[in-house]
């Protein structure tokens, strides 16, 4: 083992082969050096892990390594850093706002907006009419303002911010009055008691998990009460025996005793989607219809825009927000404004939007469009001609996902394969680790593609991913 670990070259010495000097013609020499560094220590540990296991070099399958073995795993390493770490993938799993996968796709008209803004300089914080620095929120708070009928609006960089920024301003050092079954937890073990923490307020919890009202909260105000808090849970639903404050309510008393009412919307949207048959997620306006002084929500959920997070009601509250060192360090940029401003403009047009808007067109298609998909998937995914591959089309469930929605399961139809050879997980590895990447769902043994979160190039793509991993894999094929 020592005789083999001495037979490996230096970089320096790797680094004077043509092949490696060819690469240092194209690809950046800090690159070409890591690949070199990576490949040569893979091959010391595999030597060093097969002394460990006592085991002889021709049993652990080492041998003098050769200079272009080496050099053909370096030039593997060397693509996969040149590869960008954030990619573009295909969404296979059916569910719509999927947060590790970026949750909402862009309409095309945002994606026109952000290129267009991007290419150049822009009017940000800057008034064209009065020639002098200007507000970067007034580009959406006009059609925020024109959409719901809210006094003033403004945009974070998402709605986890806009909470912290309302409860900062408004109630620092002050409690702030919640039911005990609003003190939800979103992804990655985020609780509105530590966003409530680091704003400064204090917490102060009503009423019981199932079950609060009006009453419990006019007992908790006193002198120190800054805020009266409702958090939509967007995420989960308590059933049975419950009792929840409505929000007019809770406004009026606010309004009885001067204390600013805020409700965090979570999903945010614009659109009743119980009118197709979608659950019963509360809208913008109908917050707005309540009277609340705050509202909060985001852009990248059920509104099917960018990373943000929308901060509507009251001029003198708004006033305050946006005065807030805090709404500094929490600004969104132009090319998320952009992408904000153009997908807000598009729900002028309630029937535009649900076509146009991708979020929307996946959770309201028609089941017929997604069947006719499954099939068109199945039928090119059995053409492959692979004997030992089984396709069918079955009913199954998506999902609306991204914390909206809590019972939100849509009945779907779904493309599914298995394969004699491969077992499910192998070939839904293959395909995760493809060019693009494709995430799908395994369910009883069998790969499944739900075609909600699909187009017909997408399908084109993954029937093709398929074929040519069978294929690679060794599997037959006739």
């Amino acid at each position: 083992m020592k005789e083999i670990l001495k037979q490996l070259p230096s970089v320096d010495e790797l680094l004077k082969e043509s092949r490696t000097q060819q690469w240092l013609t194209i690809h950046p020499r800090i690159l070409v050096l890591e690949a070199l560094r990576t490949a040569v220590n893979e091959i010391r540990v595999a030597i060093l892990q097969a002394v460990s296991d006592e085991s002889p070099p021709a049993e652990a399958g080492i041998r003098h390594p050769s200079i272009p073995d080496i050099l053909d795993r370096a030039e593997g390493i060397l693509t996969s850093l040149r590869e960008p770490a954030l990619q573009s993938l295909i969404n296979a799993t059916g569910v719509v706002v999927h947060t590790n996968l970026g949750r909402s796709p862009l309409s095309e008209s945002a994606i026109r907006r952000v290129v267009e803004v991007s290419r150049g300089y822009s009017n940000l914080e800057y008034s064209i009419g009065a020639g002098e620095r200007g507000k970067r929120h007034t580009h959406v708070e006009g059609i925020l303002t024109r959409l719901t009928g809210v006094e003033a609006a403004t945009a974070v960089n998402n709605n986890a911010a806009a909470v912290l920024l309302c409860l900062n301003t408004m109630a620092r050092g002050k409690e702030v009055v919640v039911s005990r079954g609003e003190l939800v937890e979103i992804g990655g073990s985020f609780r509105i008691p530590d966003v409530m923490e680091r704003s400064g307020a204090v917490l102060r919890e009503v009423g019981t998990t199932n079950k609060t009202h009006l009453k419990d909260y006019r007992a908790a105000i006193n002198e120190n009460t800054g805020l009266l808090l409702k958090v939509h849970t967007s995420n989960y639903k308590i059933v049975g025996f419950t009792k929840e404050v409505a929000p007019p309510e809770l406004s009026a008393l606010g309004k009885k005793f001067s204390i600013p009412v805020m409700w965090d919307l979570g999903s945010g949207s614009f659109i009743d989607l119980a009118a197709y048959g979608i659950g019963n997620e509360p809208t913008v306006q109908q917050a707005v219809d309540a009277g609340v002084d705050i509202i909060t929500f985001s852009g990248d959920k059920l509104l099917g825009g960018p990373q943000a997070g929308l901060i509507l009601g009251s001029q003198r509250y708004l006033d305050a927000i946006r005065s807030n060192p805090l709404a500094r360090a929490l600004r969104i940029d132009k090319l998320t404004l952009a992408a904000l401003e153009a997908t807000l403009n598009q729900y002028l047009d309630e029937k535009k939007a649900v076509q146009e808007i991708p979020t929307l067109w996946m959770l309201t298609q028609p089941l017929d469009e997604i069947t006719r998909k499954a099939a068109l998937l199945a039928e090119g995914l059995s053409a492959i001609g692979d004997a030992d591959l089984s396709v069918s089309v079955q009913d199954d469930l998506s999902q609306t996902g991204g914390g909206s929605l809590p019972i939100g399961n849509l009945p779907t139809k779904v493309a599914c394969i298995s394969h004699n050879q491969l077992s499910a997980n192998r070939i839904e590895s293959l395909l995760r680790r493809g060019t693009p990447p494709i995430i799908t769902r395994i369910k009883e043994g069998m790969v499944l593609f739900d075609p909600r979160t699909l187009n017909d190039e997408e399908i084109a793509q993954i029937i093709g991913a398929v074929r040519a991993n069978l294929q690679k894999s060794g599997a037959k094929s006739q």
